[in-house]
């Protein structure tokens, strides 16, 4: 009922979430090195757009594509929940940073702009100025310090099965 997702859009969410990688970077940023944790119905994966004092902010996908909460089952918002409150623990831990945010937009209106359902997990520091600065394209290899960060966390504390 809610969609508006281009009937000709590729989707570089279910593209990431399938292995794909696009060397150009024209439609998948994302490395599979970006991954942190992955299972049957959801992962998590360090961000390739990064704002200037919250870098190695997480994005939480379903792996089926569903374009916006509208769309999204309760099973898979729920799993996806989880994995968002284990993302904070793991990011206060890893990062030290002083609280965590999360995001999530819906349609045009909600400055949604990749059609894939998706959770931001922010990092948080004080004084950091999230919501009055802009964010631009980070560098793989710097996104790789983060997910090792990260999924050295997940594989030290499997708590999203438990």
């Amino acid at each position: 009922m809610y969609k508006h997702m281009p009937s000709t859009y590729t989707c570089p969410f279910c593209l990431a979430v399938n292995g794909k990688e696009d060397e150009e970077n024209k439609l998948v940023q994302t490395k599979q090195k970006d991954i942190i944790y992955k299972d049957e119905y959801v992962t998590a994966l360090i961000a390739t757009l990064w704002w200037p004092n919250n870098k190695g902010h997480v994005i939480i996908i379903p792996n089926h594509h569903y374009e916006n909460i509208f769309d999204l089952p309760i099973e898979i918002a729920t799993r996806i929940h989880k994995l968002s409150q284990q993302v904070s623990f793991a990011l206060k831990e890893c990062y030290e940073c002083d609280g965590i945010s999360t995001r999530q937009h819906n349609e045009p209106g909600g400055s949604q702009d990749v059609w894939h359902y998706h959770l931001h997990v922010y990092p948080r520091y004080f004084n950091d100025d999230l919501y009055m600065t802009h964010g631009s394209i980070s560098d793989s290899s710097e996104r790789l310090v983060f997910a090792e960060k990260l999924r050295a966390w997940f594989q030290a504390n499997d708590m999203v099965n438990s």
